[in-house]
């Protein structure tokens, strides 16, 4: 079995789509947080069957993308890199995450200079983190991370506003290999994930659509959207064990299991 794993989620209790802020959002055609508690519930017990721990912070009036845990910190060695959100709508979510974990005592905990969405545009390997630019995160940002945490932190370049954090267009598959959508991104990062990732797995633009990337990976398990068929057939072919889920209500807002998705790396 692969090691548990610990996870900070938040219950979409107040989830709505109120503003637009990624292209996936639409205030008008609006969500049902009802849809959206069951379908993360589901999500959540996907977790624990499979020996994941998860651990709660309560949901905030006035904060509908709060469910969005992954955004709200990066946590590597138990030290947590706190976000600071670029749009003004989710600007108090970062202080809220950052007051749970020294509530919870995880020390040392840095409020970030610049601005940075957490595991939103970090995400961590063995040996690095991959940072993505280019719509919510600064570079001045993968500089602080890389001197907050002492782990290498490579660059990536976003270029497709569907695709605003790196989290919606890559996911590692276990500490040393990735799967990713290629065309999300800058031909000279496309260069650096090849020379990388030499046996990626690619996603297909149809899977990338449903954020079929928007996944979360133990190195034996998959979670994953249930639309992105192809990229699961992919994912099972390479000896992985695929578990769909059903979060197209989270969808609207852009959102899919890695950005309800906050590991808690000690």
């Amino acid at each position: 079995m692969a090691p548990s794993r610990h996870f900070l989620m938040c219950r979409p209790e107040y989830f709505a789509v109120e503003y637009a802020i990624n292209p996936w959002m639409d205030p008008q055609a609006g969500a049902d947080a009802a849809t959206a508690v069951r379908q993360w519930e589901g999500l959540r017990a996907a977790y624990e069957e499979l020996g994941h721990r998860v651990s709660l912070i309560d949901p905030i009036d006035g904060l509908p993308d709060m469910v969005f845990a992954a955004n709200g910190a990066l946590v590597v060695g138990g030290r947590v890199y706190g976000a600071r959100f670029a749009n003004v709508e989710r600007a108090a979510e970062g202080p809220a995450y950052l007051s749970w974990f020294t509530g919870n005592g995880y020390e040392p905990a840095l409020a970030a200079t610049h601005t940075n969405e957490g595991e939103g545009d970090f995400l961590t390997l063995d040996e690095v983190i991959l940072a993505g630019t280019g719509f919510r995160t600064s570079v001045a940002a993968h500089q602080e991370a890389q001197e907050f945490l002492g782990r290498p932190v490579v660059t990536l370049r976003l270029v497709d506003p569907c695709y605003y954090h790196l989290d919606t267009a890559l996911f590692p598959i276990d500490g040393r290999n990735v799967a990713y959508f290629p065309e999300a991104f800058s031909p000279g990062s496309q260069e650096v994930l090849r020379r990388m990732f030499p046996d990626a797995v690619l996603a297909s633009a149809q899977d990338a659509a449903v954020l079929g990337l928007n996944a979360v990976s133990d190195g034996e398990n998959v979670v994953i959207n249930q639309e992105a068929a192809d990229l699961a057939l992919e994912l099972k072919r390479r000896g992985l064990n695929v578990i769909p889920v059903d979060l197209s209500e989270l969808r609207k807002a852009g959102g899919g299991p890695k950005c309800c998705t906050l590991e808690i790396r000690s």
